[in-house]
């Protein structure tokens, strides 16, 4: 596997900005600091087939119908902030997608757990036992 955090994108990816929504008085009817991070898959010459198909499944939510992956990010009140934090967003989504997770093995619970959990029921049962009513002829 590739590190991601090496690699230069810059050449494969396209930066659209936009107004932000939401609360910032002037500053957000002025001033265009959401910022839209566009990378194609289908061109991208620095990863293989392998690794696209890994993404288009594993970020198939954040990939519109031209196969390009899109990031957002309008968290700060600067367009050149918005820009470093959507590229450390996309380099974080790639890594995350490309990574393969450990086999689970499966383990069986020990002699000792399988007995402790037994004895704690039966205690619980008895509780409630003593709890109940008793009925009335």
């Amino acid at each position: 596997m590739k590190n991601i955090a090496k690699i230069d994108f810059s050449s494969e990816i396209f930066f659209n900005t936009s107004r932000s929504s939401g609360a910032g008085g002037q500053n957000v009817n002025k001033v265009e600091t959401k910022v839209e991070l566009r990378f194609d898959l289908n061109a991208s010459v620095l990863l293989d087939d392998t690794e696209k198909v890994k993404i288009k499944e594993k970020l198939k939510n954040q990939i519109n119908q031209e196969n390009e992956l899109l990031v957002v990010c309008q968290e700060s009140r600067s367009q050149l902030k918005n820009k470093e934090l959507a590229l450390k967003k996309f380099k974080e989504l790639l890594t995350s997608a490309l990574t393969v997770q450990k086999k689970r093995k499966p383990t069986k619970p020990t002699l000792e757990k399988i007995e402790k959990r037994l004895k704690t029921k039966r205690i619980n049962a008895e509780k409630k036992a003593t709890r109940a009513r008793p009925v009335q002829d």
